[in-house]
């Protein structure tokens, strides 16, 4: 059995049916054993952008409750520019679930973009107590 690489060729241009929710750049204190950037941390700020837009429906305290799928596509490297992209998918009777795309822009590659990461997550409007609540009715 052999190994073949994955090459995905940059992206001109980044989703234009998705909302930028974050943009970030990963610095050496961030990086695992290998020398790219941990994934752990790719997950913290994957969280922090997919509650950016369920926050708009909450109108107060929200849980992450469910990372439903989590793809890494490619390794993130010191000082790239990462740019956070989400979409609501789901909207129910107390929680929301967002589609998260994290699009690296190379240090020496300026212009071009490689998706690095997808993620889809699920937040559930909370009481003060922590228990699910109704959310609030949209306009």
């Amino acid at each position: 059995m052999t190994t073949s690489t994955i090459t995905h060729a940059p992206l001109k241009s980044l989703p234009a049916d998705m909302e930028l929710v974050l943009k970030v750049i990963p610095m050496p204190a961030d990086t695992n054993s290998n020398g790219d950037i941990f994934g752990g941390w790719v997950m913290a700020q994957v969280d922090l952008a997919g509650s950016v837009l369920p926050a708009r429906y909450t109108a107060g305290r929200m849980a992450t409750v469910a990372v439903n799928e989590f793809i890494f596509k490619q390794p993130v490297k010191v000082g790239d520019i990462l740019s956070f992209y989400a979409a609501v998918t789901r909207v129910g009777r107390t929680s929301i679930t967002v589609k998260v795309e994290v699009f690296a822009e190379r240090i020496r590659q300026q212009g071009e973009y490689v998706k690095v990461t997808e993620a889809t997550l699920t937040y559930v409007a909370i009481d003060d107590n922590g228990r699910p609540r109704a959310l609030p009715a949209q306009e």
